[in-house]
């Protein structure tokens, strides 16, 4: 296998394929402990993030395995539309995590505003970005359709191939760079409003929302500008027997690790903290923190939110409905 596939990235892909296995492990092996621990309260974000964060890098870990097996195996879809399947499945499922997260943080931020104003009417309204993230979500899965289709249709041509997975590569490379931006400035105006807050747990809350969001704008600036600005990325799925030395190989690490992985293990690490235990003898409030909510995913509530009033320096919470 060595011979028909170069070795450097031969043990790109190793270490990567490791690098996914353990990640989707975490967040499988932490979605269960989860669920056993609060069963009663169904889906929450919680739980969803973690699925979506192992279903995606398990869509890596298949990813990479093939690439390898295929250039060796010499498999004729590859080139076509299986390859371009697999590599855009698990990008969805990433972009449908941090979406969802990132909705959380718009509401909180909307919804603290709401309470500031005593706008009771605005304070009903749908989450801000829930329906910009299923109209994003089914917008990525129609492109992959449609693409999918011309590569096909364009299999005779593999330079038109190219130039239609170019055009997917920079659409998704932008469309998580505005996200990372989003994430700077939603992380801004939470921490703001964090920072009137007089309480331990508004510090810790601080801190999370303060990490992520600085993880965020870095790794998918980083990996965005390495997709915009460079071919490795359709050099390695389409024809890797022309990537020689190492600048290439440090592309790919780069590109999977900061954009990938790094904002991937961070999210893991903070909602490693398990929810309130569910009781038969009473209903279960969903607990909720500004990282992330623990409260139900299937209906809209009114999540917890920190403001800061005059008369005393506390998080302030309201009931969800």
């Amino acid at each position: 296998m060595i011979k028909c596939y170069p070795f450097n990235l031969l043990f790109v892909n190793i270490a990567l394929i490791c690098l996914d296995v353990v990640l989707a492990f975490i967040a499988f092996f932490q979605l269960c402990r989860i669920h056993l621990r609060n069963q009663r309260v169904g889906w929450t974000r919680q739980k969803v993030l973690h699925l979506m964060i192992g279903s995606s890098n398990c869509g890596y870990f298949i990813y990479f395995l093939c690439m390898v097996v295929a250039t060796c195996k010499r498999w004729l879809c590859w080139s076509n539309v299986c390859g371009f399947v697999l590599m855009a499945l698990p990008k969805i499922l990433f972009l449908a995590a941090f979406l969802l997260l990132l909705s959380f943080w718009a509401d909180l931020c909307h919804q603290a505003n709401d309470e500031e104003d005593g706008d009771e009417e605005n304070s009903s309204r749908k989450p801000l970005l829930e329906t910009s993230k299923t109209k994003v979500i089914v917008l990525n899965v129609l492109l992959i359709i449609a693409f999918a289709a011309i590569i096909r249709i364009e299999q005779k041509n593999p330079s038109n191939s190219l130039v239609f997975a170019r055009v997917y590569i920079d659409f998704l490379a932008t469309l998580v760079l505005l996200m990372g931006v989003a994430f700077g400035c939603y992380g801004f105006l939470l921490f703001s409003k964090l920072r009137r807050v007089r309480s331990e747990k508004a510090s810790s809350e601080m801190r999370k929302v303060v990490g992520l969001a600085v993880v965020s704008v870095l790794c998918f600036t980083s990996s965005s500008l390495i997709a915009l600005f460079t071919d490795v990325l359709l050099f390695h799925h389409w024809n890797p027997e022309k990537i020689n030395g190492v600048k290439a190989p440090i592309l790919l690490i780069l590109h999977h690790v900061l954009g990938l992985s790094v904002p991937f293990a961070f999210g893991l690490w903070f909602m490693r903290e398990l929810p309130a235990p569910s009781t038969s003898n009473r209903q279960v409030q969903p607990r909720a923190i500004t990282f992330i909510s623990y409260g139900s995913a299937g209906r809209h509530h009114h999540q917890y939110y920190p403001t800061a009033t005059s008369s005393e320096k506390q998080v302030s919470r309201t009931s969800p409905n």
